[in-house]
């Protein structure tokens, strides 16, 4: 699932590539992805207007027209935005096909069908009726406030780190990552680590979050040390040479090295 760097990457590619032009036609493909809206009102509110900025709150991508309008974009298991103009270049799973006036074309795509599209017209309450903690990578999502965050729980570090309730961004790929930095096993509880051990995950957190971007969110890019290139069954842990191994936590599968992470 596109996680917080994957729709970070997603959210630049739009900035570089769809901002500042008008909207022209607007056609959706698969309708149970609408939330909130229908196919025809959807239209009308993107037809003829302009998208000014973007904004993205964890997993979710926002496109703004400028007028108190937001094109809502959660991408699901495998949602991704294409700007093309050739239409040999037109995605085979398009959701929704935005022409722009230039000749471009925008299209969600999505071969799974499970991502959300929707029109919002303030982010900060859409973000308070989902139930969505803070962005993890806003500046004002510090250390003190990811220590009150978890603050008296007794869940597992991973499980907590992907709970969209505390702090929202981060799903089963990229708790991996931060777990096999710190060296933590994917069953540790959060009350089980001090506050020295909790701030290195919590720098750590940022780190794996940044360097990610920085790469793209391209497992190919992602530097040496780092287990997402091996996190397979089978993968060899960069740091030891270990096998990787994995096990069911909160009914997802981790992955993790039991020599570097012992339980």
């Amino acid at each position: 699932m596109p996680e917080l760097p994957d729709v970070e990457v997603v959210k630049q590619y739009a900035d570089a590539t769809s901002l500042h032009q008008k909207v022209q036609a607007v056609r959706v493909g698969e309708r149970r992805m609408l939330e909130g809206v229908s196919a025809e009102e959807l239209a009308s509110r993107l037809e003829g207007h302009i998208f000014e900025a973007t904004q993205r709150h964890g997993k979710y991508l926002f496109l703004g027209l400028g007028d108190a309008n937001w094109l809502m974009l959660h991408f699901g298991m495998t949602g991704d935005l294409k700007y093309f103009k050739d239409p040999d270049k037109k995605p085979e799973y398009e959701q929704l096909l935005i022409d722009f006036s230039n000749g471009y074309h925008l299209a969600y795509d999505a071969p799974r069908k499970l991502g959300k599209i929707g029109m919002v017209e303030d982010i900060g309450s859409f973000v308070k009726e989902k139930g969505l903690g803070p962005d993890v990578m806003k500046s004002s999502f510090d250390f003190g406030t990811f220590q009150d965050t978890v603050a008296g729980r007794r869940a597992m570090l991973k499980t907590t780190l992907m709970d969209q309730r505390l702090m929202a961004g981060i799903g089963n790929v990229y708790s991996d990552e931060i777990l096999f930095q710190t060296r933590v096993h994917p069953r540790t509880q959060i009350n089980q680590l001090g506050e020295q051990k909790l701030e290195e995950v919590f720098h750590t957190m940022k780190e794996v979050l940044q360097t990610a971007i920085d790469c793209r969110a391209d497992p190919d890019q992602f530097p040496s040390p780092y287990l997402i290139p091996q996190r397979y069954e089978g993968g060899k842990c960069p740091n030891c040479g270990g096998e990787v191994g994995k096990l069911k936590i909160s009914g997802r599968t981790a992955y993790y090295c039991s020599n570097c992470q012992r339980e």
